[in-house]
């Protein structure tokens, strides 16, 4: 069982364009889909549909559309816990071009007070394992945080989960803040995974802004040195495994034992939406069937291709991977 959390959920607007976004002016869409999302739901969904059972935790009024949204799509592997807050859950739009290019307008979300910050927490810990029951083998904590949540609650819930369940494996997917915070608790709470992109790794790792902006640059140009360097600073720190995802450059993965490059599948793009998190649950998977890190970071990224390739707000299945598959370099 993969658990995962969603402090943040949302439905997912996509808007299909026939042509370039003209900004200013009036736009006729070609198509319009509403799903159920959030990283953390978007990651538990692509492991159900890779016959992995997941649970998605989510704070969520009753009956709000999101709760309904996944119940209607009946997903064997799929379970839903929610967690009953007051505010409704945020509706997020994402604008997707015909060459792929897609732009998001996300709400903050209604916010959480103490008391529901403390809900939440309690159901994550009761939905990996109460004494007596087999633990999950991993929690995947991804987005970003709702208003009222504090900045270091990543931080805190990787402490907590590691006093409860020792032998979990942790996922932290997020940006910003809470990245940051999650970086000042090292070593303190270190995540098993985190998946930041280029610029993300660079701040991490403490690079100044020009150069953490150029590492992605400079990933597209061949040079990976860079992206290894920052990486093993994190793994030093006590993180077991960064996974950078670079765009068309593919991906790095670095751990205690090596790190690895992985070409990008060559997939027609058409939106972006849910490719890190499908990476995500890529590795995941790889990871719970038992292969080895080079195989972790190659479906990483079939799975994230597959989502690149698809419209929408669609997430990938084992049918929808790539039959090209990752070129894997060893890189130290």
């Amino acid at each position: 069982m993969i658990i995962t959390l969603t402090p943040n959920p949302s439905l997912d607007r996509t808007v299909t364009l026939g042509g370039e976004l003209v900004r200013g002016g009036v736009n006729r869409l070609e198509s319009v889909t509403v799903e159920p999302g959030g990283k953390g739901v978007n990651v538990a969904r692509v492991l159900a549909a890779s016959g992995q059972e997941a649970t998605a935790v989510v704070p969520a009024p009753e009956h709000d559309p999101i709760l309904t949204t996944l119940e209607a799509l009946e997903e064997p592997g799929l379970s839903v816990r929610p967690v009953a807050v007051a505010g409704a859950v945020r509706i997020n739009t994402a604008v997707t071009e015909p060459d792929g290019t897609t732009t998001k307008l996300n709400e903050p979300g209604a916010g959480l007070d103490r008391q529901e910050v403390s809900f939440v927490e309690t159901a994550l810990l009761g939905a990996v394992g109460r004494p007596g029951q087999a633990p999950a083998s991993w929690a995947v904590l991804s987005g970003s945080l709702p208003p009222g949540a504090p900045a270091d609650w990543y931080a805190r819930l990787v402490t907590l989960l590691r006093a409860e369940h020792p032998g979990l494996s942790i996922a932290v997917d997020t940006s910003d803040a809470p990245l940051a915070a999650l970086a000042a608790a090292l070593p303190e709470s270190t995540p098993d995974l985190i998946k930041p992109n280029g610029e993300e790794l660079g701040q991490l790792a403490g690079l100044p802004a020009e150069r953490a902006m150029a590492l992605e640059d400079g990933a597209r140009a061949g040079d990976l040195g860079p992206v290894v360097e920052a990486a093993t600073i994190l793994v030093q720190a006590g993180v077991t495994a960064v996974m950078a995802t670079l765009g068309p450059a593919g991906g790095v993965l670095v751990t205690a034992e090596g790190a690895w490059h992985a070409s990008a599948p060559e997939v027609p793009v058409i939106s972006t939406v849910g490719a890190g998190d499908s990476s995500v649950a890529g590795y995941v998977l790889a990871d719970v069937r038992g292969q080895d890190a080079p195989q972790r970071l190659a479906t990483a990224m079939a799975y994230g291709s597959a989502a690149a390739g698809l419209p929408g707000t669609t997430l990938p299945t084992p049918a929808d991977l790539p039959s090209q598959a990752s070129v894997i370099t060893q890189l130290a």
